[in-house]
């Protein structure tokens, strides 16, 4: 009897267990796996590189003296507008002028000794033609004259220079333009002695600016002139403009072991809101492509696996890219050639037709509530929290 009353005992422990098991479990839920498509239709593509640069006037010129001295006399000021020759400022031409009289002076006298010297030769030369006198004596008289052409010629060409040296007192403006930066005031004594002293920089047309942008050498070789460009800078932030590649300079700058080269771009400024110094974060678009036949890239990156396509068949093709489609109750791949991508997107060169429809994922449904997934996970992988949750 004690044999007996164990073996029940066992029984209702297991039928217990059952129970209470399947109170646990609940209800099995049915699951249901559709596919998610989309069609090849056209789009507009585009791959681009960004970087930093400075605005600045296409032509500048810096204006300074070749001669040293005491600025006298300015006439422009900081953001004058000025026309090429204009006199923008004047040097003290006291000291000028008398080297200018003292050259003129000495030319007079060197002259006075030119005509001395070419009448004596001429008598010379008379003498010497009758035998009157020695052939030395001629030759010396011929060579004095001749010396004394050479200082004249030298005593106008000090003058000359005396002359353009007091020109150069007067400083005009190269070109018709804006004055950008003043260096000088009235009073100061700029010296010459060893370098040009910096008197005015004047930009030449404000309207039309250019910016010179860092490119990180990883990206240079993607740049090519007259592709488009869109920038912005920190004092407009709402504010998009628009230029174009003019020049990729072949001169590399390595700043902390950073290489970047200097691309030249084009910034029209009619509204003159860009200013030169400015910070300006470029985009360049290094690839357009408007209106071509596209399939979302994620399409490319779909490939079906039993557990995915339930009872329907898979047909696979060779090639390297293929696209998914459903074909009845087969799902049938198709190679397909593509060319660039932004990574949304991928042109389509050939392989499949506008309007077909291609698989990018799939969908989990349930009696529950669905879930939807990409193409690269599984619908039978472990869902988000609470999805087999008993309500």
């Amino acid at each position: 009897m004690k044999k007996i009353s164990k073996v029940w005992i066992v029984v209702g422990i297991v039928a217990a267990a059952a129970i209470v098991a399947w109170l646990l479990s609940g209800k099995k839920k049915k699951e249901e796996v559709t596919f998610v498509t989309e069609k090849v239709a056209p789009a507009n593509i585009q791959n681009s590189i960004t970087a930093t640069g400075t605005i600045e006037p296409v032509t500048s010129v810096t204006v300074g003296t070749q001669v040293s001295g005491i600025v006298s006399k300015l006439y422009v000021d900081y953001n004058s507008v000025v026309k090429k020759g204009q006199v923008i400022a004047e040097l003290d031409k006291t000291n000028l002028i008398s080297e200018l009289n003292t050259t003129k002076a000495n030319l007079n006298s060197v002259q006075s000794s030119l005509d001395y010297q070419k009448a004596n030769f001429n008598r010379y030369q008379t003498l010497y033609n009758k035998g009157l006198v020695s052939a030395d004596e001629y030759e010396s008289a011929r060579l004095s004259y001749q010396q004394a052409a050479q200082q004249v010629a030298q005593a106008k060409e000090s003058v000359r220079k005396a002359q353009t040296n007091l020109g150069y007192a007067t400083i005009t403006s190269p070109i018709d333009g804006v004055v950008l930066s003043k260096s000088v005031e009235e009073g100061q004594t700029v010296a010459a002695s060893f370098s040009t002293p910096e008197l005015f920089t004047i930009a030449q047309d404000l309207t039309n600016m250019r910016v010179i942008a860092d490119v990180d050498e990883a990206d240079i070789g993607d740049v090519k002139v007259g592709e488009r460009v869109t920038f912005t800078v920190d004092a407009y932030p709402d504010d998009v403009f628009n230029g174009s590649v003019k020049q990729v300079r072949q001169e590399a700058t390595t700043t902390n072991n950073v290489v970047t080269y200097e691309v030249v771009i084009s910034a029209p400024n009619g509204d003159l809101k860009l200013k030169p110094g400015l910070t300006a974060n470029v985009t360049i678009f290094t690839q357009e492509r408007q209106g071509v036949l596209c399939v979302p890239s994620k399409a490319l990156r779909f490939t079906p696996t039993k557990e995915t396509v339930g009872m329907r068949k898979i047909v696979d093709t060779n090639g390297k890219n293929k696209v998914w489609v459903l074909d009845g109750n087969n799902i049938v791949a198709r190679s397909v050639n593509i060319g660039m991508t932004d990574g949304t997107h991928t042109e389509i060169l050939s392989g499949i037709t506008q309007g077909a429809e291609v698989i990018t994922g799939v969908s989990v449904s349930s009696d529950e509530e669905p879930v939807e997934t990409t193409q690269e996970s599984s619908p039978f992988a472990p869902g988000p929290p609470g999805r087999n949750k008993k309500k």
